[in-house]
């Protein structure tokens, strides 16, 4: 791993331990519980693909798509999203977490509060709607997942086996990735790259990312958001994968 990842990790620590009071007030069932935080990132040219739909200036980087915990969802209903928290992270929410299918728009943000945030802040130190989603925005820019694959040769308009990729990511952070793929569709051969999880401890140390959790996650996620995401599926090791560039929207 590289130094300066080292360094960024460390930086990113904080003291997690959680009180029991505060477990008893608000995660009081094992249904609730979790181990690992996963951060999402997707490819906007595959959300718009996916969804069908014609999206409008679209970032030619990967942005976040949410800072998920792997075993839990809907902690707490009655915690709802509030804009107002994080009014003065909102350029850069704008810029690396969009909601890319409605721009200017919060639903992406509500629906990740509402169905991992509130989960999340299980620990101390995502236990506010501003913590949570400021620390995902730190994540994301300390992993600099853009940089990442671009170091490594892993470029938009290009064919790659599953193995380049995983082990361009591997090499650079020192654990396994989730890559997700769009399967191929009829008169196609390759399938297309569309969203890629790291993931961490509740200590915030890289771990290796399994792909066992797959299918519960995407069973737990809401009709509405399902419909964008239900063909993605961990990227076939058989089979080409095509990393489209932002041109051809």
């Amino acid at each position: 791993m590289e130094n300066s990842l080292q360094y960024v990790l460390l930086g990113t620590l904080c003291l997690c331990a959680v009180p029991a009071s505060f477990m008893d007030s608000l995660w009081s069932t094992k249904s609730h519980e979790w181990k690992k935080l996963i951060l999402t990132h997707h490819w906007p040219v595959t959300v718009c693909k996916m969804a069908k739909s014609e999206c409008d200036k679209i970032p030619n980087y990967w942005t976040l798509h949410g800072l998920w915990t792997d075993k839990s969802q809907m902690c707490n209903n009655s915690w709802h999203f509030d804009y107002s928290e994080i009014k003065d992270i909102l350029a850069d929410m704008n810029k690396w977490w969009p909601d890319v299918l409605h721009p200017n728009g919060s639903q992406l943000w509500k629906h990740e509060w509402q169905k991992h945030g509130t989960c999340a802040a299980s620990l101390p130190c995502l236990n506010t709607q501003h913590k949570y989603f400021s620390k995902g925005l730190e994540l994301y820019t300390h992993v600099n997942l853009n940089s990442a694959l671009e170091k490594a040769g892993i470029k938009p308009a290009n064919m790659y086996k599953m193995e380049e990729i995983k082990n361009a990511i591997l090499n650079v952070y020192g654990a396994m990735a989730k890559i997700q793929c769009l399967p191929p569709q009829q008169g196609e051969d390759a399938q297309v790259l569309g969203q890629i999880e790291i993931c961490f401890t509740k200590d915030f140390i890289l771990v290796d990312c399994t792909e066992e959790l797959e299918d519960e996650l995407t069973e737990q996620m809401s009709m509405k958001w399902r419909k964008s995401y239900q063909d993605l599926h961990v990227c076939d090791k058989s089979i080409n994968i095509y990393y489209p560039p932002v041109q051809e929207l």
